[in-house]
This record gives structure tokens, sequence and C-alpha cells, in this order.
């Protein structure tokens, strides 16, 4: 049990600096950790991912929004899309199996990721 409090600590941390410094932690470190260090499924690792980015997610806020850094007509009108869409999101959680989402997630990493190193700003 100690090992594994070790481990989520660890995560936390790692997530921690991702969130703070790029605005991700929960779904690109906590997701594959949960999975894989901790031996979730893909659909409890991403639940708990997003349960721990909570904190996370209000504190980086705080701290960006205190260095005016956070462009909020932007922000709002994301967030209100973001909520309604992730409430019905969450039953197709439910309804697609652990391999499905494990790949469509694999597969979203590597396209936002390669963009992202071809023609980042």
């Amino acid at each position: 049990m100690m090992g594994s409090i070790i481990i989520c600590i660890l995560i936390g941390a790692v997530s921690g600096i991702t969130a703070g410094l790029f605005g991700v932690g929960g779904g690109v470190i906590m997701v594959p950790a949960f999975a894989n260090l901790l031996q979730l499924s893909f659909k409890n690792a991403a639940a708990s991912s997003l349960a721990a980015i909570i904190l996370t997610s209000v504190v980086a806020t705080v701290k960006n929004s205190g260095s005016n850094l956070v462009d909020w007509r932007v922000t709002i009108p994301t967030c209100l899309a973001a909520g309604l869409l992730a409430w019905f999101a969450g039953d197709w959680l439910k309804s697609l199996s652990n391999i499905m989402l494990t790949r469509m997630f694999g597969t979203l990493l590597i396209v936002f990721g390669m963009k992202m190193l071809w023609m980042g700003k």
C-alpha cells in the first residue's frame, strides 16, 4: 500500500509540473501512469484522472489568472461547451471497451503530438 501512495505522489508531482508548464497533466500524464503503474483499467484511469485534476486545475488557474495569462473571452465559452459535452461523454465512456478507449487515446496523443512538433507556434 505504501508503494502505491508513493507512486501516486510521484504521478501527482509530474502531473502538477506539466499542468503548470503546459496546461496538461490529467490525460497526458495521469491516465497512462494510472493504467501502467497502478494497473487501473483505462476507464478507471480516465475517471480518476478527471477527479484528481480538479484541484490541479483550480490552483493553476488561480496562479495564471493572477499573472493575467488567462483569456476569459476564450476560457468561458470553451469551459461551458467542454463541461456540457463531458457530461454526455461520461456515458459514452461506459459503453466503450478499455481496448478501444486506449487506442483512441493513443491515436489522439500521436496526432496532436505530431502536429505540435511540426506546426507548433
